[in-house]
């Protein structure tokens, strides 16, 4: 199969949960330590040898673009000032030149909507689509695992974790036909099955490798559930010519998209980094003292 070299972004989101932050701020850049969640979707994809960069983004999120673009003024007062760790930590933010590419997505129709916009740079290759929003904490990226599984299956393949039923009306869900270690056959996907109409327990997470086929499945797609283009109709429609499958990735996600998940998320890597573990690990052992005290 060949190499995925291209990423979609759909960065468009207005992210009301987070108000009043995002009144200004787009829910990307909101940050996980010292990292904006855009950055821990990019990192994941340049480490999955992904070359080139699709945001779908909307109006209002110019941060999105000033982020990854050249800071020549700051790098040049932290150059003379002698600030090597503060320049070497900018490292991440740069792309080579015209890897990165900006869509505007005019009307919030919806996931099939979003990726739709990228289809005249897609070419006809098959291509990863990335959600910001679910941040995985893995040893190996949840994308490069996939691309690898990907190599041998071809077809449409989503990134799948087993969920509770009670949280299952929150997801894509797959209707599961055979499993195979990691990988799984699909029948189709449900998009938010009540628990007692659920096909399974596996829930879709934003990652998924999308052939190009997807673009004529969007372009014949009418508005679905919510009035908007549902990624999910335009992939069940290539369950019988192209094949779909799940893949049970390794990593612990946190749904960013939600105040409760970016908290646990921001304690996470901040537990995980050798620089805050000892006084954070502290901290939140003299507030458990205290709460239990309280109490």
């Amino acid at each position: 199969m060949p190499h995925i070299r291209k990423a979609v972004f759909p960065v468009a989101g207005a992210g009301t949960r987070f108000l009043p932050a995002t009144k200004s701020v787009p829910k990307e850049m909101l940050t996980l330590v010292d990292r904006p969640l855009i950055q821990y979707a990019m990192d994941e994809a340049r480490d999955a040898g992904i070359e080139e960069f699709i945001f779908v983004s909307a109006a209002g999120k110019g941060a999105l673009e000033d982020y990854f673009d050249t800071a020549a003024a700051l790098e040049m007062r932290l150059r003379a000032a002698g600030k090597v760790e503060a320049l070497k930590a900018l490292d991440c933010t740069r792309l080579p030149e015209g890897a990165l590419t900006i869509l505007r997505q005019a009307q919030p129709l919806g996931l099939g909507h979003a990726v739709r916009q990228a289809k005249n740079l897609i070419g006809d290759e098959a291509f990863a689509v990335i959600l910001p929003d679910d941040v995985i904490k893995s040893e190996k990226g949840v994308l490069a695992q996939m691309i690898e599984a990907h190599r041998d299956l071809g077809g449409h393949m989503v990134a799948a974790t087993d969920v509770p039923l009670s949280e299952i009306s929150k997801y894509g869900v797959l209707d599961v036909a055979s499993e195979n270690g990691r990988v799984c056959c699909a029948r189709g996907l449900v998009e938010k099955p009540s628990p007692h109409a659920a096909p399974s327990t596996k829930a879709v997470i934003g990652r998924y490798i999308l052939e190009r086929s997807i673009f004529d499945r969007l372009d014949a797609l009418h508005p679905g559930a919510g009035g908007e283009m549902q990624l999910t109709d335009a992939i069940n429609a290539d369950v019988e010519t192209v094949g779909v499958s799940g893949f049970t990735y390794d990593g612990q996600r946190f749904d960013c998209g939600s105040i409760q998940g970016y908290v646990q998320a921001t304690a996470a890597f901040a537990l995980d980094r050798a620089d805050l573990h000892d006084e954070y690990s502290t901290f939140l052992s003299q507030k458990r003292q205290h709460l239990s005290l309280v109490a």
